[in-house]
């Protein structure tokens, strides 16, 4: 274990408080960190603070009035799922700002591989929507982000159990970014059809993978060693990005697959050895502490191989 990975992750993101239950809590990355910790990765890592995203950032992705909109918002529910605190809008920038740091750090070459341990969410989040725990789209603006630094193809896997529906549509008339999903169907938030495969000059560009309530690590295993491969060996992305969502895990309350955790390893390493692009995963779901901990470690463990 010598090579450089990145770590991403601030204080800054425990300041999103939600509701006592919800969720969505910062007792996710609290629980994350001291994992790390326990287990002596912590101080393997190279350690990176996130920036705050600029408006023209958000603007790659999301609408002038809805950005504005969450800036004024005030504390409460801004969707059934979705809260905000006096603090969410700062944090949210710091999120994208996360991943914006760590597209840097691989543009720059300083390293080829990071994990952002980030919160707010954003996979769910539409141009002009919050939605499903999601302020701003993380991943997308990170994607959009680097292609203005010049990177040609994009290539997004999202593993999250639920559909990445704002990245999806974010990029759906969009070849240069690819955009991979496995989740399970029907489920939240209804969309992820197999039939949805881009539209437009995008055609072909959108691949979703539906997975049934009570499939586990063996057909996962199928769509992560057998099809996503040959999906990236297609497409031959010079940056591949990840939403590493880990509610897909048998004892996560969030959903009804059942992938063990040395399935998300073998899922993380699947990933490893598609491409040699650079690699940048970032935080999405995972709601049980004890095994989104323990799948963060053996993903860090495997981007550290």
């Amino acid at each position: 274990m010598n090579r450089k990975v990145a770590f991403i992750y601030d204080d800054i993101y425990l300041k999103h408080e939600t509701p006592y239950g919800h969720p969505e809590s910062k007792e996710r990355l609290v629980a994350i960190i001291n994992q790390l910790k326990a287990v002596g990765l912590w101080d393997k890592l190279l350690h990176l603070k996130p920036r705050k995203a600029t408006i023209e950032e958000l603007l790659l992705v999301h609408e002038p009035n809805y950005i504005e909109r969450i800036k004024n918002s005030s504390p409460g529910y801004v969707d059934p799922d979705t809260y905000i605190c006096e603090n969410t809008y700062e944090v949210a920038l710091y999120a994208v700002g996360g991943v914006l740091e760590s597209i840097d750090g691989v543009y720059k070459r300083e390293f080829d591989r990071a994990f952002c341990a980030i919160r707010p969410p954003g996979h769910h989040a539409e141009m002009d929507a919050a939605m499903g725990f999601c302020i701003f789209n993380n991943i997308a603006i990170g994607a959009a982000y680097a292609k203005k630094l010049g990177y040609k193809k994009i290539f997004i896997i999202d593993f999250d159990v639920h559909h990445g529906n704002g990245t999806q549509h974010v990029f759906e008339d969009d070849c240069s970014v690819f955009y991979f999903s496995s989740h399970q169907f029907p489920f939240y938030p209804g969309t992820g059809r197999e039939l949805e495969i881009g539209k437009g000059p995008g055609e072909g560009c959108t691949y979703n993978v539906q997975l049934r309530a009570g499939s586990g690590t063996r057909e996962y295993l199928t769509v992560f060693q057998d099809i996503l491969p040959q999906k990236i060996r297609e497409n031959n992305p010079d940056l591949i990005l990840v939403s590493a969502g880990y509610d897909m895990h048998q004892d996560d309350p969030m959903s009804y697959i059942n992938v063990t955790t040395e399935g998300v390893r073998s899922i993380v390493r699947s990933i490893i050895n598609s491409s040699y692009a650079p690699k940048i995963f970032v935080l999405e779901g995972g709601y049980n502490l004890k095994s989104l901990a323990e799948c963060v470690q053996v993903t860090i463990e495997e981007l550290l191989t």
